[in-house]
């Protein structure tokens, strides 16, 4: 070991680079940040006015779509979204089915600093309604977008991270799928959904 700790480097030591450091983000700049960072990353960013006008706006995407993937009802900020979505002619269909378009989310949070959406997994929170549908549709809260990860997590160390301690996973999701790997050709829809659709709700 000695020997292996004297010999002579095949180059000169360097210090780390610096972090970059952290975007701040005005509580009162939080939404039109997270729209504007979004829209960068390809997202579709829709604000009803109210919760009718968000199930039309909804409605309006599924387009002639007979199924849709979803998480349960209850885990959904949008209510009675299952009824209008059966008034419609329009069912869910089982959680791992890869032929249906269009998925329905929540999210647990919204990233302002760089448009991202959070999610922690849990009962009838599926995982696969945001991966397998080349179609994301994200119903979230105004009220859930925060400046950025670190206030996020600021606030989960105030709760000893146990919504995190307790999710199988937690995936951040930032924009429609993407990759460059290939001649630096940007191609959408790779890796899962091409297209992401956020509707930011009011609060009730």
């Amino acid at each position: 070991m000695n020997k292996l700790k004297g010999a002579k480097r095949p180059f000169s030591p360097t210090p780390p680079d610096s972090y970059i450091p952290v975007s701040p983000v005005d509580a009162a700049d939080v939404l039109p940040r997270f729209v504007r960072e979004a829209e960068l990353l390809s997202s579709k960013v829709y604000q009803p006015a109210d919760l009718e006008e968000a199930v039309d706006m909804l409605l309006g995407i599924i387009g002639d779509d007979r199924q849709v993937l979803a998480w349960d009802d209850a885990e959904l900020p949008l209510p009675g979204l299952a009824a209008a979505l059966a008034q419609a002619n329009v069912t869910v269909a089982p959680h791992a089915d890869a032929s249906v378009r269009v998925g329905i989310t929540g999210a647990d949070a919204a990233l302002a600093g760089t448009g991202t959406l959070v999610y922690v997994s849990g009962n009838g929170r599926y995982r696969a309604t945001s991966l397998l549908p080349p179609v994301h549709v994200a119903l979230i809260n105004r009220s859930q977008i925060v400046p950025n990860l670190e206030s996020l997590l600021e606030t989960q160390y105030g709760n000893d991270l146990q919504a995190f301690q307790h999710a199988s996973n937690v995936v951040l999701i930032s924009g429609a799928s993407r990759t460059a790997d290939i001649a630096l050709e940007l191609i959408l829809g790779m890796h899962g959904p091409g297209e992401m659709h956020i509707l930011i709700l009011p609060d009730v």
